[in-house]
């Protein structure tokens, strides 16, 4: 018997990091609730998150997030037809709490598991917001753990073009903020901050610009912030601040993105797909907005809160493995 289509809901969970998020999508692109709960204020006095303290968390929540979007959905769980999990890549012991819970939801229920990579849901993040949109793209997944390069070719296969070889881009941008003693997280801090500051004024390199690869490293342009300071301390004054600031993020965002367009010219792509959450960074949307006209290049940014971790695209993305019959 072939299964209505018209009436697919996948619960999606999401554990890969510090938020804790649950999903019910149906059909693919129908979100019907997404629950993200945060975790920002318990590692906001380390400058980063601890892998315990995000495990112990996750335990802590992950049924009352799990209730909560099944309550929004106004669909009861005998009305899942599967979940869906991230299960990789992050850290491990937070992972772990969401495989869990999938595997209880599935056995009770007897409904089928669909584990899905973390940083392919982020892709399929753009489907949420423009449905029935194809493949033939360059993707871009810019995160606090990633800054990597994708081919996708029109049936939706993944090929990597290249990534960080040390920082993502995310983490630099917590570093930087963490040794300015800005707060946590760093990037939208540096974000806000970089608006009143002019990027002009300061000079730092753009790491790899020229490298003739598709990788990616900001551990140097790190380095070489903290030595300026070092060298000259009165550059992190309240109104000198503010131009190192955004010097800093104009760096990393003109690297992103150029090198973006280098993959979209050497593969003759006219498509560009970004998500993660440095796809946040105003800056970053500003200038892939302008670069991509330059090119002529149709650019897809989902909204911000698609852009940051959520159990909605994990979800949509188990949609898809769903109709292939692809289960755990």
């Amino acid at each position: 018997m072939t299964e209505d289509r018209k009436n697919i809901c996948i619960l999606g969970i999401e554990t890969s990091c510090d938020d804790t998020c649950a999903a019910i999508v149906c059909n693919g692109t129908k979100v019907l609730s997404s629950v993200v709960a945060s975790q920002h204020e318990i590692h906001a006095k380390y400058g980063g998150v601890v892998p315990e303290l995000a495990s112990r968390r996750h335990i802590e929540i992950i049924d009352l997030i799990i209730n909560e979007a099944l309550k929004r959905s106004e669909i009861s769980i005998d009305s899942i037809n599967a979940v869906t999990v991230t299960n990789r890549p992050g850290l491990i012991g937070s992972l772990l709490v969401g495989v869990g819970a999938a595997k209880a939801i599935s056995y009770a229920k007897k409904i089928p598991i669909i584990a899905v990579n973390h940083l392919e849901a982020h892709l399929y993040s753009n489907m949420l917001d423009n449905p029935g949109m194809g493949g033939g793209f360059i993707g871009l997944i810019v995160s606090g753990g990633h800054s990597s390069l994708y081919l996708v070719d029109k049936s939706w296969n993944i090929v990597g073009l290249g990534q960080t070889v040390d920082d993502a881009a995310g983490e630099a941008f917590d570093k930087i903020a963490r040794f300015l003693n800005l707060g946590y997280p760093g990037g939208p801090i540096i974000d806000k901050l970089s608006m009143e500051g002019d990027p002009t004024k300061m000079e730092l390199p753009k790491p790899m610009l020229e490298s003739g690869d598709l990788n990616f490293s900001f551990s140097g342009l790190k380095t070489a912030l903290i030595y300026r300071v070092k060298r000259q301390p009165s550059i992190i004054s309240k109104e000198n601040i503010k131009n190192l600031v955004a010097a800093f993020q104009e760096s990393i965002v003109k690297v992103l993105v150029e090198k973006t367009i280098a993959a979209a010219k050497k593969f003759n792509c006219k498509k560009i797909l970004v998500s993660g959450g440095v796809a946040a960074n105003s800056r970053l949307r500003e200038y892939f907005q302008q670069r991509t006209g330059e090119e002529e290049i149709e650019l897809f940014i989902p909204p911000i809160p698609l852009c940051m971790d959520n159990a909605a695209m994990v979800a949509c993305l188990g949609y898809h493995k769903y109709l292939g019959g692809h289960f755990s």
